[in-house]
């Protein structure tokens, strides 16, 4: 049996689904679930491919969510192995999505088998929230599966995201929540001119840079016990011609926040705005929001997945909300209790991506004895 994880995660690595591109993985799964009793639902959102399948029609409704896309391979040149050629090295499976998260979803999938055959009576339901679009513009995947049970009120109870959420030994940490993302792009504008003539012309660098040093060293809010305090952080900026005798017409930032509870979107807006206006700059400034936080705290999902970890591995694990965002953040605001327990992240995204193969085992039995926590 416990060759069922690693067989099926080397053929969903052998697929090359760069994002939003799915070439055959969510059939795969489909199969195999549709053998196990649950309902297939394909999902087709203009370039990507999302499968909804669900087992059961009673609450509560537990929910395995993940993705089937990968980011490019980058230099070939530079990876051991073909990246879409899975291999077993020294007890490691090698391959582009190894990690993230093709290993994953092929412990969903077995330990989902395992319990079904010793649990076919099970309480409530079991579902997959499956997409091709995680690793890019997230537009098309995972939230527009959530709009789409959310206007037929079919709500989650419980989801477990299968991101590699481990740092060094499978389970050490587990993401209990996310924190918030906001992006700004902010225009600074001036008047092109002569640097040898600066009283004809308005530096938009010069006028931005007290606003500049004042947002950077902000201190937006201090966090609390289960959020680091916000950052800002300038993540691109461009100004000029090329030329060093033009003083530019505009200067374009884009910067971020990750933030916590502490604060809304809203108010991060306004305290940006008022430091804008309080310099007297002239600007043009739109925002992308990314993700709002959220915290899934003690409660039935976090204490089985706590529990499933230390019977699993013996360890006790540690709930964080540290790192990037995940799709969880479209989940989360349905109500439903979200927990993300994956992987060791070490490769994730490099060339040579690999997972060690006793870990994605172990995980399958982590995900089974938490079905079994929960639906028995």
């Amino acid at each position: 049996m416990s060759q069922d994880v690693l067989t099926l995660a080397q053929d969903l690595i052998s697929r090359p689904s760069v994002t939003p591109l799915d070439e055959g993985c969510q059939q795969l799964m489909a199969d195999r679930l549709a053998k196990a009793g649950f309902n297939i639902e394909p999902m087709v959102f203009e370039d990507t491919t999302n499968m909804w399948a669900r087992r059961g029609t009673e609450k509560p409704l537990f929910c395995f969510a993940g993705h089937t896309d990968v980011v490019p391979v980058g230099d070939l040149n530079r990876w051991h192995t073909p990246p879409f050629d899975p291999v077993v090295i020294d007890g490691y499976l090698h391959g582009r999505g190894a990690a993230d998260m093709k290993g994953s979803l092929a412990a969903m999938l077995v330990a989902t088998e395992r319990f079904v055959e010793k649990n076919p009576d099970h309480k409530g339901s079991i579902a997959f929230l499956i997409t091709s679009d995680e690793e890019g513009p997230f537009i098309n995947g995972t939230t527009r599966v959530i709009d789409t049970l959310e206007a037929r009120n079919e709500k989650i109870t419980w989801s477990l995201v299968g991101e590699p959420s481990s740092t060094h030994k499978l389970g050490d940490i587990v993401k209990n929540g996310r924190r918030g993302s906001l992006t700004g792009n902010l225009t600074v504008n001036g008047i092109q001119g002569h640097v040898a003539y600066p009283h004809l012309a308005d530096n938009p660098i010069h006028k931005a840079m007290p606003a500049l040093d004042e947002l950077t060293n902000m201190h937006w809010d201090k966090g609390n016990a289960f959020f680091p305090p916000t950052s800002f952080q300038i993540a691109n900026i461009n100004g000029g011609t090329g030329a060093s005798n033009v003083i530019p017409g505009a200067l374009e930032v884009m910067f971020n926040f990750r933030y916590s509870t502490e604060v809304t979107a809203e108010i991060l807006i306004q305290r940006v705005l008022n430091i804008l206006d309080a310099h007297g700059l002239e600007y043009d400034i739109s925002w992308i929001f990314n993700g709002l936080p959220f915290l899934t705290g003690d409660g039935p999902l976090l204490d089985a997945t706590k529990a499933a970890i230390k019977q699993v591995t013996g360890i006790e694990t540690d709930p964080q909300t540290t790192g990037g965002t995940s799709d969880g953040r479209f989940i989360a605001p349905t109500g439903a209790q979200v927990i993300e327990l994956g992987p060791v992240n070490a490769t994730i995204h490099k060339v040579n991506e690999c997972v060690k193969v006793d870990d994605i085992e172990q995980l399958a039995l982590c995900y089974e004895v938490i079905l079994e926590k929960l639906l028995c």
